[in-house]
């Protein structure tokens, strides 16, 4: 019987233990990715393979991936790995591989944490009253009044896949007034090209469904984590978020400008659905 994707993997060893054994190592993180239903594809930095067990332990002696992010050690561990001068953002790199394949398992084999959300069940509900702040494909922003406490969140559509790719950028939302016509995407436009994202956009999207099974309930938490993460995040690795944040604003004004033009020459323009 396989294991469920999201069942709580245990530690099967301790940290110290791994540290010194790198077959240890794998075999343990061989396991908990397959405890998570997920697979591990070594990566490859300057044509060579990665390192992970010598990237986890560098990491964890400074205390961890978060403390490294806040300290912006990512380049001092770079040095470790004797990269080629040819490597360019071995740093974002780093980081990245980092978060993906070792991050939970840092949770739970070096700070030894338990979330106990994973394998919840049954959750109770509750009322309250709340505004929507922005909108995105995937759902809205909201804020929600809980006593004295007003909480910010997301809100996603029903049974919708989240993930980076498929979910665009945040908009503000306004609430229509009455007798007050608001600006609307016609229905059926298929046509007209989605709005571009920022490089934040990209950098939520990716960040918040790597994370978003641990801070189950816990969104305005992940959301504040996620701004600092931003903001902490060094220039050169801000930097690769910010092209693709460029990359897609070119495309959007490229689809744009050719949407226009169909609507001037009666091409392909909105089409309303019978």
């Amino acid at each position: 019987m396989s294991p469920e994707a999201n069942d709580e993997p245990v530690p099967l060893a301790s940290h110290e233990d791994v540290v010194k054994d790198k077959t240890l190592f794998l075999n343990t993180l061989t396991s908990f990715h397959f405890a998570l239903g997920s697979k591990i594809m070594v990566p490859v930095i300057g044509g060579k393979e990665l390192n992970l067990h010598a990237l986890y332990v560098e990491v964890t002696r400074r205390g961890g991936f978060d403390k490294v992010v806040t300290e912006k050690k990512w380049r001092e561990i770079g040095t470790v790995f004797d990269f080629s001068p040819t490597t360019t953002s071995a740093s974002y790199a780093l980081r990245k591989h980092y978060f993906t394949l070792l991050y939970r398992y840092e949770l739970v084999y070096f700070f030894r944490t338990h979330n106990p959300m994973l394998n919840q069940t049954g959750l109770s509900s509750f009322q309250a009253e709340g505004t929507i702040d922005a909108k995105f494909d995937c759902g809205y922003l909201v804020s929600v009044k809980l006593g004295n406490d007003t909480l910010n969140g997301v809100l996603y559509h029903p049974g919708h896949p989240v993930t980076g790719q498929q979910c665009t950028a945040i908009v503000p939302y306004v609430t229509p007034q009455p007798g007050r016509k608001t600006r609307r995407r016609r229905a059926g436009d298929t046509g007209r090209p989605k709005p571009n994202r920022s490089g934040y956009n990209f950098f939520f999207a990716e960040t918040h469904a790597a994370m978003k099974s641990f801070y189950v309930n816990r969104e305005r938490e992940l959301i504040k984590m996620i701004g600092k993460s931003w903001t902490n995040l060094p220039p050169e690795e801000k930097m690769v978020y910010q092209n693709y944040g460029l990359k897609d604003k070119e495309r959007y004004h490229k689809e744009l400008e050719e949407y226009k033009d169909r609507l001037k020459t009666g091409g392909n323009g909105p089409k309303l659905l019978n």
